[in-house]
């Protein structure tokens, strides 16, 4: 009998369309996961997977949007507040734009608008402002718990969902496949986080260091989350080269990680080799 899969999907903003790989390496290998965690893009990603897209679909549907520079701006306008009032409430901010909307604005018709019209479990994490504490969102309304997941703080205005105001999962889970452990035979987990990196920049910003601590802090919490727990497969693709909101750069991104197609079906071969030899 073949052994099932679960998939878990990492944060990392743009760094994350490396994710679009990983589902074209499961299609190609003819695995569909029986449940599925993400994190901010991951949990995005993973929305597109368990709503029955094919890699193929998300990364063409992905790729005619993001290499294409005034369709991007086309769908940020109709994302922008839909009155003054809207634009103003809670005072003047860096940005205007909501990432419900913006959600709203990008994602395909064929992510439905609740978890319960998926076809693979999908546990999705937002991080509870006041709260303190991880959140786990799986059934009710799918774009509000997308959005929390992905609301970066400084970027996005954070996501109040049932009164409870939320900020980016990968906040307190960057990899969530604790979120699917137990639930198949086979859990695989994408860390899409990076590292800052020296590049060709010579001074950094505020935001640089800002995103760049961010990162240290989430590789922090992985590090920590590994010395009790480990998926059966963790991959890290090469994205530290790219900034959190360089989805522009889709064609770079892709290009820079479409090494780890070949890398995963490595792995899911030798993790089924150490479970039957287990199993023998």
């Amino acid at each position: 009998m073949s052994p099932t899969f679960a998939v878990a999907f990492g944060g990392g903003g743009a760094r994350g369309l490396a994710h679009i790989h990983v589902v074209e390496a499961l299609d190609e290998l003819g695995i569909r996961p029986v449940a599925i965690s993400g994190s901010s893009i991951g949990a995005i990603m993973g929305a597109g997977m368990a709503a029955g897209m094919s890699g193929r679909d998300i990364h063409h549907y992905a790729g005619s949007i993001l290499s294409r520079r005034a369709e991007v701006v086309s769908r940020m306008w109709k994302a922008r507040p839909g009155t003054f009032a809207e634009a103003l409430q809670g005072g003047i901010r860096v940005t205007q734009f909501n990432i419900e909307r913006i959600l709203k604005a990008f994602l395909p018709d064929a992510i439905p608008d609740r978890f319960e019209e998926l076809k693979v479990p999908l546990k999705v994490t937002g991080t509870d402002f006041y709260g303190h504490r991880l959140a786990v969102f799986e059934e009710g309304d799918l774009f509000s718990a997308l959005g929390a997941s992905a609301a970066i703080p400084a970027v996005f205005s954070p996501v109040r969902r049932d009164g409870v105001l939320y900020i980016d999962g990968g906040i307190y889970n960057p990899v969530p496949f604790d979120l699917v452990t137990g639930s198949a035979d086979i859990v695989i987990a994408i860390d899409v986080v990076g590292a800052p990196e020296e590049g060709g920049r010579t001074r950094l910003t505020s935001i640089d260091m800002m995103f760049g601590a961010t990162q240290l802090m989430m590789q922090s919490i992985i590090a920590g989350k590994l010395e009790h727990a480990q998926p059966d497969i963790l991959l890290r693709p090469p994205v530290s080269q790219f900034r959190v909101l360089d989805f522009m750069k889709i064609e770079s991104v892709l290009a820079e990680t479409v090494s780890i197609k070949d890398e995963l079906k490595r792995a899911v071969e030798e993790a089924i080799a150490n479970r039957e030899r287990r199993r023998a």
